[in-house]
Order: C-alpha cells, then structure tokens, then sequence
C-alpha cells in the first residue's frame, strides 16, 4: 500500500556531507527513559514533524503514553547533520520529534490528532514565522501498519480544513526515514529553558 504523499524534492547532490553521530546522554529530563533504543519491544514509533521542534517536543510528552520523546532531523539526505547545516536547507531534512508511545496507554489516532490540531498542515514550507524546508510538516511511519491509520487521519483532517475555509494539507508522510538526532542542548529544551522560544499555534480546526 503506497499513502505517501507531498514528497519534498530537493537537490541531492548539494547535500552536504554529514559529521559524526550525535547520541544525546543521559535520561529524558521529563519522563526519566533513555533517549536511546532499544525500546520496549512493546512500544511504537513515530516521527512527527511539526515546525520548531521545541515545542512539539513538548507537546509530545506531555501525552499519557508517551515514554521517550527526543528531537531530531529527518526526511533529507545528510547522514548525522548538524543543526547549522539543517538551517541552511541543504540537507533536506525537516525537524522531528521522535515519539516512543505505548500502544495501549495512548493510540496512534491519539498522537496524530494532537499533530493536527498542534500546527498549521498547510503552510508548505514554514510553520507561522519560521521559514524553510526544515519547517515543513511531515510524519515519517516506522511500520506497515501505521500506514492506514494515518491515511485515515490525514484524509479526515483534510476534510474538516477544507469545511472550515483552509487550503490543502502540505504534511509530507513517508515510511521508513532515517531519524538523526540532534545535538543535545535542543533535546527537552522547554524543559531546560521554560521561557524559550515556542512557536507551536495549530489552525483552531479539530479532529473530533
């Protein structure tokens, strides 16, 4: 089954060469896991992008359920990008959350209906004042299955846009993306600097 859609292209072969791995250390400073895998064979994963990563991180744990956040790039061609590279659009990736969630304690429905309502699905390459490719709103499925939970859901929220006066839904959906994750001072940043930066403003349109 293919339910991809709005694939970003992009020059790849101005992509810039990546550095070496970042593996963040340490615990989640809000829910106490390890950021990093193995997980719970018991858990699934999903990427989701959704402007700033700060905040949806944030949003993100803040979901019962939920066990590991951690924030990230995806979507590109550069293997192991740094932050500074993603800004300049080269690499191709766009700013995920990686989400680890307990399947029985909070469902996939449940997190892509946060994801709609947590920003605008379509503003194409930006998300309100931030502007660049690695804005853009995605989600990235780690599993077979998945796949028609979100056609589901990204076709019912383009339907409730569309009866409320919005545009098309821009979300890039994929499967199987690499995830890279970033440099340890973005991970659980709202969490570290409760009065940063957050630009996380959904369209007022709900899912239910």
């Amino acid at each position: 089954m293919n339910n991809e859609h709005n694939i970003y292209r992009f020059n790849r072969e101005q992509a810039p060469q990546g550095g070496k791995e970042l593996l963040p250390g340490g615990e989640h400073t809000v829910l106490g896991a390890s950021l990093l895998p193995p997980f719970a064979s018991e858990y699934e994963v999903v990427l989701l992008g959704m402007g700033c990563f700060w905040g949806a991180e944030r949003r993100l744990w803040q979901q019962p359920g939920v066990a590991v956040t951690a924030v990230g790039y995806a979507g590109g061609e550069t293997a192991y990008p740094s932050y500074q590279q993603v800004c300049t659009g080269l690499t191709g990736h766009t700013e995920v959350v990686l989400v680890v969630f307990d399947p029985l304690k909070t469902t996939l429905q449940q997190l892509l209906a946060i994801f709609w309502e947590s920003h605008d699905p379509t503003q194409g390459l930006r998300q309100g004042n931030d502007t660049g490719s690695q804005y853009r709103s995605a989600i990235y499925t780690s599993k077979e299955s998945q796949q028609p939970v979100i056609e589901q859901s990204y076709q019912q929220y383009q339907q409730k846009l569309t009866g409320s006066g919005f545009g098309t839904v821009t979300t890039e959906v994929r499967m199987g993306v690499p995830f890279y994750y970033a440099e340890d001072y973005h991970q659980q940043y709202l969490d570290k600097n409760p009065a940063g930066y957050c630009g996380l403003k959904g369209t007022g349109v709900s899912c239910s």
